[in-house]
């Protein structure tokens, strides 16, 4: 049988973990800027305020299309095989990345502050 003390100490319990994922949610920081590597040598870096489309390489060739909308950035077309950085989420936060392996891309968020989580939690 369940005791009142025990109900209490649940709600504790419940009510300190909801208010510590409230607090990460809203203390975490969007990034600043977009930085595009190709061949790991920066390639160009973009404000995430800036609604832009940036195309590396050219067709029929290897290319990528990235594309920043509503502070998101995104990988929104490539030529490559497994297109697993097209079906990638936008993202948006310090330190997330976007890479297409099989042409050296790596779209990276940067300039934002440092979330309380650690970089692998995100």
């Amino acid at each position: 049988m369940i005791k009142k003390n025990d109900l209490i100490l649940a709600a504790t319990v419940l009510v300190i973990a909801l208010a510590a994922i409230l607090f990460i949610t809203l203390t975490r920081k969007d990034g600043a800027e977009v930085v595009v590597t190709v061949n790991g040598e920066v390639y160009t870096i973009m404000s995430l305020d800036e609604d832009t489309t940036l195309t590396i390489g050219e067709e029929p060739d290897d290319y990528n299309v990235v594309e920043i909308k509503n502070g998101k950035v995104r990988m929104s077309e490539a030529n490559c095989r497994d297109q697993i950085c097209v079906n990638h989420k936008p993202i948006h936060f310090n330190n997330e990345s976007i890479v297409c392996l099989p042409h050296k891309v790596t779209v990276e968020i940067h300039g934002g502050e440092e979330s309380d989580i650690d970089i692998m939690a995100n």
